[in-house]
């Protein structure tokens, strides 16, 4: 693997690995692992897990900023035209992948695919934000519930048309609908 910001990540046996290049991560019959260079990083009021909101929702979280690297910088054009995007990122300050947890709003444990917890085999997270300014290299966000320091993967548009399903089952979160707006993260991850 070869990067642009020196710091690259992979995933190793469900612990995140962060050298250049990784050491461990080994080819699964013909799946080759993937590293990936962050494009950018997150700057957040978060410096903690413990407080923080659970989910990017209006009444709980917070605004900051997203500094792209000079050399993605570029493939920034045309992204001042949506109100919210996706932020794709790496969950750094995470503990050892479990394929089970508990997950905030449960007591139950739950199979970690079925949760967003970021304890996890590949710890990458989504969160979608409101894009509120793209200036030159920094993108103005708000509604973002991710650590400060967080290195950022990958933007994507957020399309109602493409990413809205109002017709979607939640499983076993059904039942604690209206809690996510309030709920905060404690450290259990």
């Amino acid at each position: 693997c070869a990067g642009n910001s020196g710091v690259l990540y992979c995933a190793v046996g469900g612990n995140l690995e962060k050298a250049n290049p990784p050491q461990g991560c080994q080819q699964k019959g013909s799946i080759m692992p993937y590293c990936f260079d962050p494009i950018g990083v997150v700057h957040s009021p978060y410096h903690q897990t413990a407080g923080m909101p659970i989910q990017p929702t209006v009444k709980s979280s917070a605004p900051g900023t997203v500094e792209i690297f000079p050399e993605y910088i570029p493939g920034l054009k045309d992204l001042d035209g949506f109100s919210h995007i996706m932020l794709i990122y790496v969950f750094h300050q995470a503990g050892n992948a479990s394929l089970h947890v508990k997950p905030f709003l449960d007591s139950e444990l739950r199979g970690v695919f079925a949760t967003r917890a970021p304890s996890r085999p590949n710890p990458i997270g989504i969160s979608i934000v409101e894009l509120l300014k793209v200036d030159v290299g920094t993108l103005f966000i708000a509604n973002l519930d991710i650590l400060d320091g967080t290195p950022l993967l990958d933007i994507k548009p957020f399309v109602p048309d493409f990413d809205g399903h109002p017709e979607a089952r939640i499983g076993w979160l059904q039942a604690s609908r209206g809690q996510i707006p309030s709920t905060r993260a404690d450290d259990r991850f």
